[in-house]
């Protein structure tokens, strides 16, 4: 078993005793804000102080089984879902079909920053529903101009082009990034058109963002993809130097944190590195920001722990708080290569998304909420150097701010489903051996606690499975 290594990414005090109110199955106490009754066994038994907004029964599906069995006969197979059927939720709680409660630690893989049911966001989703929910971009609207206007004031950027998701904010740089490269060399006959993305990247599922992602069973099934990306080990400094030319290399693009990889981040001098090769090579630097943006660094851009801009920076999950929106932000100098035509969207940009952006991040964008979730990053990691540090199959935690991994000498899956059994939903990253915690932004300290202890409690499944 190897030796167990913690990144924290920030100074780190004891933690204080922790409150405890809520007796668990061995006799040990947690803290479960708002619950009547709470069981860590594997057979969970949870009483929810909120019932389930759904009645299935209306709908036909008679209960959780019900719903996954006709989901089994009229959905395409592509997604390996968890046993569960959710049904409402509130702030960083979930609630399935029969009424038991979760700790929500996935935020919707990372999207529901301000968790579930935030009044604000509610207020500004209804109020442009009831005025103007979609006009195409063959007309100006209000929100999204404004939208644009706001997420220029608080970045590096200078213009904005909408999308609908993170790998369609992924394909319209791929286009801007050749573009760009046309423009700018003119008299060049073969202009750049390559790419350099890195090990254990992910930038998405359609065909260009794919050709960029380097997990090998995501593209070869679908190959030929996009040629011309050249993969390389993420945070190494000399591969990219030598890796980056002039008149090849059209763009690069990095993840500041990777989160699907594994939750490892890139350090400033790699940053500044690419920086500085791009810069010479006449290329372009973009920063997937997808899932690390928008504040879960508890900084606005994750970028901005390191002082390094990029020339674009793509962005999606958080931003309309569960609605679909991808962005990216470039600067003058990129978006003066573009022109009428050259990309579009029917539904990007739309009234009632960006109303809803709007109200996700003038919250998110005010210094208290992020030192907020400086604050909350640093206590959760505390938790978990204490309730995990000497598991002998932890081999590393790391991360900043509420994007924390947990490196595991096994495969996470088992402690996923007695997490998940146990009122606790996580994420897996990696290889299926990182446990990656992306809570709402929103959590509360209470709910961290809850959320370490159940992940205490539930580590001896891992003893389990390696036995088998």
């Amino acid at each position: 078993m190897g030796s167990m290594h913690l990144f924290l990414n920030n100074s780190v005090s004891p933690v204080a005793d922790l409150p405890r109110l809520f007796k668990l199955g061995n006799g040990r106490h947690f803290v479960r804000p708002n619950a009547r009754r709470v069981s860590a066994s594997l057979n969970l038994d949870i009483q929810s102080p909120v019932s389930a907004n759904l009645d299935d029964s209306r709908l036909g599906f008679g209960g959780s089984k019900g719903v996954m069995d006709m989901e089994a006969s009229v959905l395409v197979g592509t997604y390996a879902r968890a046993p569960v059927v959710l049904s409402s939720g509130k702030g960083c709680l979930l609630y399935d079909v029969e009424g038991r409660e979760y700790i929500d630690m996935t935020a919707g893989i990372a999207v529901n920053a301000l968790g579930h049911g935030d009044p604000d966001w509610v207020k500004a989703v209804v109020e442009q529903a009831n005025l103007l929910t979609h006009v195409s971009n063959v007309y100006y609207s209000i929100p999204q101009v404004e939208l644009a206007k706001r997420l220029v004031e608080c970045s590096f950027a200078d213009r904005v082009f909408f999308s609908n998701s993170g790998t369609e904010a992924n394909e319209a740089a791929i286009k801007f990034a050749r573009k760009f490269q046309r423009f700018s060399q003119p008299d060049e006959k073969h202009p750049a058109t390559e790419f350099i993305s890195f090990s254990n990247c992910f930038h998405g599922r359609t065909m260009g963002a794919l050709a960029l992602t380097s997990k090998e069973h995501y593209r070869s099934p679908f190959e030929p993809v996009m040629p011309g990306v050249t993969f390389l080990e993420y945070g190494n400094i000399q591969a990219a130097k030598e890796a980056i030319k002039r008149g090849k290399t059209a763009a690069v693009f990095v993840e500041p944190i990777q989160g699907e990889g594994g939750i490892y981040s890139a350090t400033k001098e790699f940053l500044q590195s690419l920086r500085n090769v791009c810069d010479d090579a006449g290329a372009l630097l973009v920063f997937d920001e997808v899932q690390c943006g928008l504040g879960r660094t508890g900084y606005l851009w994750a970028h901005e722990a390191h002082g390094i801009a990029p020339d674009m920076m793509t962005l999606a999950k958080p931003l309309a708080g569960g609605l679909p929106i991808g962005v990216v932000l470039v600067t003058e100098r990129v978006a003066l290569a573009i022109n009428y035509g050259d990309h579009g969207s029917t539904f990007a940009g739309g009234p009632l998304v960006c109303n809803a952006a709007l109200a996700v991040l003038d919250k998110i964008r005010k210094p208290e909420f992020l030192a907020s979730v400086s604050k909350k990053a640093l206590y959760l990691k505390e938790l978990l150097a204490q309730k995990l540090g000497g598991n002998p199959h932890v081999k590393e935690i790391r991360g900043l701010g509420l994007i924390a991994g947990i490196e595991l000498d096994v495969p996470a899956a088992p402690l996923v489903d007695a997490c998940r059994n146990s009122g606790l939903l996580i994420l897996t990253a990696g290889k299926g051996n990182v446990v990656r915690l992306v809570p709402p932004l929103v959590i509360s300290q209470q709910e961290l606690e809850s959320a370490a202890e159940i992940l205490s409690e539930c580590m001896p499944a891992l003893d389990k499975s390696k036995l088998k």
